[in-house]
């Protein structure tokens, strides 16, 4: 009997956890057994595992192969663990020495030949086996920018099984990473390019500042998507932590690009009207697979002509904007994935929607029943709400308005300002801040709390929106440079919360 060891990583949502894979080569029929909750296609890697090594110029026991794969308790899901599985397999078989193997964590899929091919979620995997106190990785080389990324960890990248049996032996180099690309933000639509509509600009400048939700109505063709594709451009780059966060989800599913792998802008997602509720959260077969609302982490979900979307996939939004990550279980096990994003919405007023309310011919249950979708506990959660009016001719053909780039340089100081209050406390934006903080700990003066307590008493908001009146006061100081909010922007904020649905 021999036995060999080799180490991979499973990646379940973003998080990873360090996999041991034992080889044990015994007597008996030729065959091999593969042993600790293995997917289907983990079952089919005995059979690539096989072509691969012999292909390779390796020799394969003529005898009953045991792999087992521990923890056995743990679902592991996809092709990540061929390379792991045939180095153990040689290492059991003397052709590897056991004590690199015992070094390095391998990932990665290969192909009938010998050759190995990407997979998803190496990014999260290397930063799991930094975690855990690994010191080097061997990915594909086709992942390797997407690798590269994580410092503090040797990266070695392969484009064959053949390279990396050379290399654990001693005798041949991998590859190892190259100069990171400048992070560049990528060129986005202008805010300038917006004529008219002060109010809407007004409440993105808010809703970047302060990170709060927001939605806009009007009829067809009045601007409502231009400024949502704009608001991206006005928010601040992602800190490296928040990049490498953002990333590890892209790279789980699969939309990283491979000249520019570090997701360094806030991403902009903007899934169609009839997205089901698993494309939205995320969801699939076996592991759970990110949804919009997590590839939107910390960028912007955008939903455009919401009141036609499904009441279940709206409805389905309400836990994530509130716990800003998402929990999906599924058969091979319960997958989370980080979804602190903001959600901008757009709708037309009724079905008819024409450029002037006046002509609309919509009844007024149609009217009341298209909105309707739009149920009262989400809209409790958009923080602005603004309706558009048609663009007068003059402004149409006036001058252009205020760029992105002095928009951008008001909602850096305002987050600037809002960061250097709360990070204390663990929070970077005023739309962070828990309620009861606001009510309790950073409480206003009486004189300033005067518009929400009215509204309460009138049953104009709920509690919920009061705290959330308190919040988008607080970022309407900050962008003015006070130090605390007064009345007036208490009564602004609030009137925010009434527009945009009538």
């Amino acid at each position: 009997m021999a036995l060999g060891k080799a180490y991979s990583v499973a990646v379940t949502g973003v998080d990873g956890q360090v996999v041991e894979i034992e080889a044990d080569i015994g007597r008996g029929l030729p065959g091999v057994r593969m042993v600790g909750l293995p997917d289907t296609a983990l079952q089919e890697s005995r059979d690539r595992v096989r072509a691969a090594v012999t292909n390779s110029g390796g020799d394969w026991p003529d005898s009953r192969v045991v792999l087992a794969l521990s923890p056995a308790t743990l679902p592991k899901v996809g092709s990540v663990y061929d390379l792991a599985l045939a180095c153990a397999v040689l290492n059991a078989a003397e052709s590897i020495p056991p004590e690199s193997v015992s070094r390095t964590i391998l990932l990665g899929e290969l192909a009938l030949d010998g050759r190995i091919r990407a997979v998803r979620g190496v990014l999260p995997a290397v930063l799991s086996a930094k975690r855990a106190g690994w010191q080097r990785v061997v990915v594909p080389a086709a992942t390797m920018p997407e690798a590269g990324l994580v410092d503090g960890i040797d990266i070695y990248g392969a484009g064959t099984l053949a390279e990396v049996v050379l290399w654990l032996r001693g005798d041949g180099p991998l590859e190892r990473p190259g100069p990171r690309p400048p992070g560049e933000r990528p060129g986005r639509a202008d805010m300038s390019e917006v004529v008219g509509q002060h109010e809407a600009r007004r409440a993105i400048e808010i809703a970047a500042a302060g990170a709060h939700h927001l939605m806009l109505t009007g009829p067809p063709g009045i601007g409502k998507t231009m400024l949502a594709q704009r608001l991206p451009g006005v928010l601040p780059a992602l800190t490296e932590e928040q990049a490498l966060e953002v990333t590890a989800i892209h790279s789980v599913a699969g939309t990283l690009s491979a000249d520019q792998p570090l997701v360094t802008d806030p991403p902009f997602i903007a899934p169609h009207h009839t997205a089901s509720v698993s494309s939205l959260v995320g969801g699939g077969s076996g592991m759970a697979k990110p949804g919009a609302v997590s590839r939107a982490h910390r960028g912007v979900l955008f939903l455009d002509e919401v009141a036609e979307m499904g009441t279940k996939a709206l409805e389905a939004l309400r836990t994530p904007l509130e716990d800003g990550e998402v929990r999906i279980a599924r058969r091979d096990g319960v997958a989370r994935y980080p979804a602190r994003f903001q959600l901008v919405l757009a709708a037309n007023p009724c079905p008819c929607a024409p450029p002037r309310d006046a002509d609309c011919v919509c009844p007024p249950a149609a009217r009341r029943r298209y909105l309707g979708r739009l149920s009262g506990p989400l809209l409790d959660r958009v923080d602005l709400r603004v309706r558009m009016e048609t663009v007068a001719t003059g402004a149409l053909m006036g001058e252009a308005g205020e760029s992105t780039e002095d928009v951008r340089t008001r909602v850096a100081r305002a987050r600037d300002a809002a960061a250097a209050r709360w990070s204390a406390h663990g929070w970077s934006t005023n739309a962070e801040v828990p309620g009861p903080a606001l009510r309790q700990k950073f409480r206003l003066p009486r004189a300033a709390l005067g518009p929400v307590e009215w509204a309460l008493r009138k049953g104009a908001i709920t509690a919920r929106g009061a705290d959330r009146a308190l919040r988008v006061a607080w970022t309407l100081a900050d962008l003015a440079g006070l130090d605390a909010p007064g009345e007036i922007h208490v009564a602004t904020a609030l009137d925010f919360r009434d527009r945009g649905t009538a």
